[in-house]
């Protein structure tokens, strides 16, 4: 549904879409009637914890971005900081995971929900509970992500966010694909995401999150990666 005009920036039907969800700011131009109303991505499902998560998230930076609901009759370009894009087609069955930050757009059709970073599984966040929200919290200080991720099913496309451009990797096999958490984008599929310590969280402190902590992601489908560590 979303059509890539260059490498930073994509158009969308509104009407064909059904309705866009986007960053906000991340619309250039558009043309025909559109409007856009202020959206909020459901989240914290069973999470538990009540005040004490929602400070926890509070406290972290980057989890959550503000976003717009696009409706109408017309299309609508979005790009965002000149940074670059990847359309990801999402079927049903597989599961998208993508850092907040690293979310430009996507189809209002998708079903939507933000679980913990620190351990997840393709099929519903296995990272749930106080005890997942306040690791991701923790693994967030020293890693420099977002506590939270968003996480997209159902049938419908999303745009993604790189800087310094797109690395896709196939996850499956016996081996996990082991990433630095700050290059992480997303992943697609039936992909199981675990952040563990390289080294002690004493040593860990102060270190970059490369040596620090590991992002392993198992099971069967992509990863994407940017070729950068620079936050988003």
């Amino acid at each position: 549904m979303f059509e890539k005009i260059n490498s930073k920036v994509v158009a969308v039907d509104i009407a064909t879409a059904g309705g866009v969800v986007a960053r906000a700011g991340g619309m250039l131009f558009y043309t025909g009637d559109v409007s856009f109303a202020p959206h909020e991505i459901p989240g914290g499902a069973g999470m538990g914890g009540g005040g004490l998560v929602r400070m926890a998230g509070q406290m972290m930076a980057g989890e959550h971005q503000r976003t717009m609901l696009a409706q109408g009759n017309g299309s609508v370009h979005y790009g965002f900081a000149g940074l670059e894009v990847q359309v990801v087609h999402i079927q049903p069955g597989a599961v998208l995971q993508v850092e907040a930050s690293r979310l430009l757009a996507y189809t209002a059709g998708l079903q939507t929900s933000v679980v913990s970073v620190a351990s997840s599984g393709g099929g519903g966040g296995g990272g749930g509970g106080l005890m997942g929200a306040l690791r991701g919290a923790a693994s967030g200080a020293l890693t420099g992500q977002g506590m939270f991720t968003t996480q997209l099913s159902g049938q419908g496309s999303a745009v993604l966010l790189a800087h310094g451009g797109f690395l896709e990797l196939q996850v499956g096999g016996p081996n996990p694909v082991v990433v630095d958490p700050q290059a992480f984008i997303a992943s697609y599929g039936n992909v199981h995401t675990d952040l563990k310590a390289a080294m002690s969280w004493r040593d860990a402190v102060g270190r970059g999150a490369g040596e620090a902590m590991q992002l392993q992601c198992a099971g069967q489908g992509l990863v994407y990666v940017q070729a950068s560590e620079e936050k988003l």
